[in-house]
């Protein structure tokens, strides 16, 4: 290039004829030319390999197999022994908290009416016999009303029927008039205590006459269910929802779902361990009260119910993890955690396969043993090679 740059200053024609500007233009020239000589010279000399001192890259080749492959320097990726580890059978499900549908108690009024006062709201903590609510009712009137008759009845009754003893012991009267005043006297008392029962089951004191009717809670618990409102309406029981229902919490259920495939590790009477999402560090321990006797048709599982002492802090709807324990013992697999490769949902490990060649076997992870290991329940067994580090071959290979 220099060569050709030099022989086209050679055949330039001269510049001194025009003047000053001429030698500017020749100076210019050659200093443009010296510039690009220097530029050749560098580029020429200066240039460096960028994979100068690196090693070679691992060559993979790929079997006839998908899950085979063959590199040319086996040698890094070292290989790890599968140790063995004893551990009985675990079974891990999710679940909801429930409130034990034994322990709801519903609020109801026996008399219609319209409601005047309330004194709970949904989500309160209520006491045995707290007051929860007032209602206004003419059946309380009316069967106050016939109470007073009743009892009006029955002193006339019990007055006629003394009257006539006395009358029959003198011999004014016959026996007959005698039995006859006696049973007015019976029948005008078994009204009065029929009278007296309905305002009993009415809610209210048969000594105490009132158009209202106090509502109290029956059982000590919580609130889960309201269904009026100050000044609604309460109908007759046979057309009207609970007023409230009473959830005594201090024992749940946790509904969990349960494969059919792992039913056979399951049985009534068995404990599992509870473990919350809001509180993960807190082991609570529940036994199994009952097993579906259906499956769900869509997602084959069956319902299994855990008996649940209540600390406090469970809530109803909460998200829980049962683990339920086998008795026997199985020998697993236990390898770094590293070679245990999580690809498509899937847990897979990386063995040799013959000289210079490796096969992508996939495995059944466990739980994670500190310090960095990982038990595998199935896919190798104890004593097998993996490879150590699965991510470091599995990128090799996608190159």
């Amino acid at each position: 290039m220099r060569d050709a740059f030099a022989g086209k200053l050679k055949h330039a024609p001269p510049l001194q004829q025009h003047g000053w500007v001429g030698h500017a233009l020749a100076c210019r020239f050659a200093l443009l030319v010296a510039l690009s000589a220097v530029l050749c010279g560098c580029g020429a000399k200066g240039a460096v390999d960028p994979a100068a001192g690196a090693p070679p890259p691992a060559k993979v080749e790929r079997e006839g197999d998908a899950a085979t492959v063959r590199v040319d320097r086996p040698e890094q990726f070292p290989l790890a022994a599968a140790d063995e580890y004893n551990a009985t059978t675990e079974l891990n499900v999710t679940g909801v908290v429930t409130a034990d549908v034994s322990r709801n108690v519903p609020v109801i009024s026996l008399a219609s009416g319209r409601v005047t006062e309330i004194h709970a709201r949904l989500g309160d903590q209520v006491t045995k016999g707290q007051l929860l609510m007032r209602v206004e009712s003419a059946e309380i009137s009316s069967a106050f009303s016939e109470c007073r008759k009743a009892a009006a009845d029955e002193a006339l009754a019990r007055a006629q029927l003394a009257r006539s003893q006395l009358l029959y012991e003198k011999g004014a009267i016959a026996q007959k008039e005698l039995e006859v005043a006696r049973s007015n006297e019976d029948k005008a008392a078994i009204d009065l205590e029929t009278a007296r029962e309905r305002l009993r089951v009415l809610g209210v004191d048969a000594n105490r006459p009132a158009a209202t009717v106090d509502i109290v809670a029956p059982v000590s618990g919580v609130i889960v269910e309201q269904n009026v409102t100050a000044a609604a309406g309460v109908k007759t029981l046979d057309n009207s929802p609970n007023l409230f229902t009473i959830a005594d919490l201090s024992k749940v259920w946790i509904v969990c779902d349960v494969y059919e495939n792992d039913l056979r590790n399951v049985h009534p009477g068995d404990y599992a361990e509870i473990r919350l999402n809001a509180w993960p560090g807190r082991v609570l321990k529940g036994r199994i009260g009952n097993i579906g006797p259906s499956l769900d048709p869509a997602i084959r599982t069956a319902k299994v119910r855990i008996e649940v002492d209540n600390p406090g802090p469970m809530r109803l709807g909460m998200f829980a993890n049962a683990t339920f324990r086998g008795e026997a013992r199985e020998a697993h697999a236990l390898v770094p955690a590293a070679a245990v490769l999580h690809l498509h949902d899937r847990d897979w490990v990386y063995v040799p396969a013959g000289e210079r060649a490796f096969r992508r076997v996939e495995v059944a992870g466990g739980k994670m043993i500190p310090p960095g290991m990982q038990e595998v329940t199935s896919g190798i067994k104890p004593g097998d090679r993996v490879v150590a580090n699965a991510l470091v071959l599995q990128n090799t290979v996608e190159q």
